[in-house]
């Protein structure tokens, strides 16, 4: 059975790949990307199951009225995907409050407006999936992307909170956690701060990999109709082997440091 698809920052990166494979297989997909001449290639391939609209998730009432469109053309929604973001780098010392408020604008504020958005309309369905893209950096943190990071554990969260709330209404929820993928998030649609020479070494250190981005992004479009398709949709799944790869040492190690501090923990019940 064909599926109804609203996705945010489909004009290239995951977003992009997300769109290809549900239209790939028939569905419909209104996709959203702040200038819809990157969806014109998709638009002449698909036709009518392509919605194309313009849109900045930082802009709630254009949200909203996006939505309101996706529904009208479509006569519903099924699959929901938050996507767009983008990576802000320096250190926290660095990081300028504009900077990242602006972070959080997109990558918290942008899926909170959709999801309030289109939460009545899969209330009323009876059914509907909401697909957080965060990251394994909503698991982990690391060096020179604390604001980034912020963003993301913020989002998982708020996610993990969401999904308890409107598991009665038929809606599930899932947080998808990508590794590193070569997506332009660290490219040209990344903000970085202003350096301080004192954060250089470290920066070095952290690029001297080139960050890990060594996996395909046209490999997610298949991942996703999984994640889309599932009869008990997952509420966590990482993008890529590494995330698991990173995750079950980091929180062995968390366990271990939470153990250690029992005896600070005891003096806070007074004991």
């Amino acid at each position: 059975m064909s599926k109804t698809w609203f996705i945010t920052g489909a004009g290239r990166g995951f977003g992009r790949e997300f769109a290809k494979a549900a239209l790939g297989r028939g569905d419909a997909v209104a996709a959203t990307a702040r200038e819809t001449a990157a969806l014109a290639d998709l638009v002449a391939d698909y036709g009518d199951r392509l919605l194309p609209l313009a849109l900045d998730v930082t802009d709630r009432e254009s949200v909203f009225a996006a939505v309101a469109t996706a529904k009208e053309a479509f006569g519903g929604l099924d699959v929901v995907v938050n996507n767009a973001g983008y990576g802000l780098f320096g250190a926290v010392e660095e990081l300028t409050p504009e900077q990242l408020q602006a972070q959080l604008d997109v990558n918290l504020f942008g899926p909170l407006h959709v999801t309030q958005a289109v939460l009545p309309i899969l209330r009323e369905q009876s059914h509907g999936h909401i697909i957080q893209i965060s990251t394994v950096g909503g698991v982990a943190a690391f060096p020179i992307l604390g604001g980034y990071h912020a963003s993301k554990w913020a989002l998982e969260g708020l996610t993990e909170s969401l999904a308890q709330e409107v598991a009665g209404f038929g809606v599930a929820v899932t947080l998808v956690e990508p590794a590193g993928y070569a997506t332009d998030w660290g490219g040209a649609s990344a903000t970085w701060a202003e350096a301080l020479p004192e954060y250089q070494a470290i920066k070095e250190e952290v690029f001297a990999t080139g960050g890990g981005l060594q996996n395909d992004p046209a490999s997610v479009g298949p991942a996703i109709l999984a994640v889309a398709d599932a009869a008990e949709p997952p509420s966590r799944v990482f993008f890529g082997t590494q995330g698991l790869q990173l995750a079950e040492p980091l929180y062995a190690q968390r366990l271990k440091t939470w153990r250690d501090g029992q005896a600070i923990s005891a003096l806070a019940e007074g004991k």
